[in-house]
């Protein structure tokens, strides 16, 4: 089986788009020089850099002067709540299932918002918490990483806009797939999410926003990463209606499947307001690692636990906020390469593994 057909973690990092790969090759060979200089090939760098700017801003919905390149989305989260409470200093409200970096930097300073079992935030409690004197920044993420909830942006940025708090949106899941709700101040997304190349992060500060770049200076821009990264935004853009009614029909196939033939699972997220390539199911009785590594060895690249610390395997703070079972858990994230035949080798497979976990832990019949 090859690499691409058994790689189902998509929502960690999507294969590298063809147009990508072709964009890189052609910005290596003509955007090495400095962009700042005069000189002929300098300025062949900059148009280079500003074209893709351009393309990077009509996609997220922005201005190419509210662009912030970053080395990713995770940096760029951080540097939406630092720079904010830089210049303005209090409390940042968030939702209990917000990237990790959102919840580091907010620290003792957060207001953490709750959810329901889907990962849905409370958009009444969220509201009333921005009202909150103090208030510096809000954070809600557009869809979660984890379970793939779209969470309720546009009225979260209605009672944002009335306290007069500037609301973060971490959209590194969801761009792909469509437009954020407008009124968000600050935007962030990440590359390797939709096909585009590692190592390049976009942060969209809106005109007017009150926000200091933390950094003591921003690094240069890496002008073929971020090219190829543009093109592949454009190119996943121009295919996301087609691809989202694809994906979707094989996720609904697993979440069906998995309820249907693995005992003592629960299939987690909204059934319906979810991205379209997300399926999440939690298994009892089941290690975490000793699933992931029998999946591996079947030839499938899953995640398990929090997208952001699965390296260690500890409990998600997502699904604990959620209410769900926390263990056993796996993400099964789909993309543009994935075809019918690899999710069913893939529900082949699944039940059988699980079986015999429970049975290298003694747990069969319980």
């Amino acid at each position: 089986m090859g690499v691409v057909n058994g790689y189902l973690d998509a929502a960690t990092a999507a294969p590298l788009h063809p147009v990508a790969r072709q964009a890189l090759q052609a910005a290596l060979d003509g955007g090495w020089a400095d962009p700042g200089r005069l000189y002929p090939v300098a300025r062949q760098a900059r148009q280079l850099l500003d074209a893709a700017r351009e393309a990077l801003a009509e996609a997220l919905g922005t201005r190419p002067d509210e662009l912030h390149f970053t080395a990713g989305g995770t940096e760029a989260a951080r540097l939406a709540i630092d720079g904010v409470r830089a210049v303005r200093p209090g409390v940042v409200v968030h939702s209990a299932v917000e990237h990790s970096a959102v919840i580091k930097s907010a620290g003792d300073a957060a207001q953490v918002v709750g959810v329901d079992r889907t990962g849905r935030v409370d958009e009444d409690a969220f509201a009333a918490a921005v009202r909150t004197t103090g208030t510096a920044v809000a954070a809600l993420q557009s869809a979660n990483h984890e379970v793939g909830t779209v969470q309720p942006v546009a009225a979260v940025a209605a009672a944002c806009r009335d306290a007069g708090v500037p609301l973060y949106v971490d959209a590194a899941q969801s761009v792909a797939w469509g437009p954020v709700p407008a009124g968000w101040s600050l935007l962030s997304a990440s590359a390797r999410k939709w096909g585009g190349p590692a190592g390049v992060g976009v942060l969209a500060v809106r005109k007017g926003v009150r926000w200091e770049d933390p950094r003591p200076a921003a690094p240069p821009v890496n002008i073929p990463l971020v090219v190829a990264a543009a093109a592949a935004l454009r190119a996943v853009v121009a295919e996301a209606a087609a691809e989202s009614a694809r994906l979707r029909a094989l996720v609904d196939r697993v979440r069906a499947a998995v309820a249907a033939t693995v005992p003592d699972v629960e299939v987690v997220g909204d059934p319906d307001e979810r991205l379209p390539h997300i399926a999440t199911f939690s298994c009892l009785y089941v290690d975490g690692e000793a699933l992931l590594h029998g999946l591996a060895r079947e030839g499938f690249a899953v995640s398990s636990g929090s997208a952001c610390t699965s390296d260690t395997l500890r409990p998600s703070h997502v699904l604990a906020a959620m209410g769900v079972l926390t263990h056993g858990n796996v993400r099964v994230s789909l993309h543009r390469e994935t075809s019918s035949a690899d999710v069913d080798r893939f529900l082949a497979v699944l039940p059988s593994v699980v079986a015999q976990v429970r049975a290298e832990a003694g747990v069969v019949g319980l």
